[in-house]
């Protein structure tokens, strides 16, 4: 069956950087678009960006655009996340899913901005 793991996140000061991974495994990893999601305290869960299967397309929630990254190697099975020039607001559990729904979604990864 699907699975996703995610990893990489820490705590980390306004202004830092960090970047988390995805390990998928269980489906044809290069078949599908991807996406991070993340859900931040007492809110409900919000798509953060997505990447097509090839990786040649990519889309950024208006909040994190111009300042994260999401890329892939397929060879690997293994989607990231390089967030830079992080806020606070940034503070949430990351979620890497199927679709923008958090739909597969593993355990996350718990990612906190704070001086």
């Amino acid at each position: 069956q699907v699975q996703l793991v995610e990893s990489g996140g820490g705590l980390v000061q306004p202004g830092g950087s960090l970047r988390l991974s995805c390990a998928a495994s269980g489906f044809t990893f290069s078949s599908y678009t991807l996406y991070w999601v993340r859900q931040a305290p007492g809110k409900g869960l919000e798509w953060v960006s997505w990447i097509s299967s090839s990786g040649a397309y990519t889309n950024y929630a208006e909040s994190v655009k111009g300042r994260f990254t999401i890329s892939r190697d397929n060879a690997k099975n293994t989607l990231y996340l390089q967030m830079n020039s992080l806020k606070s607001e940034d503070t949430a559990v990351y979620y890497c899913a199927e679709d923008s729904k958090g739909t597969g979604r593993g355990q996350g990864t718990q990612v906190t901005v704070s001086s």
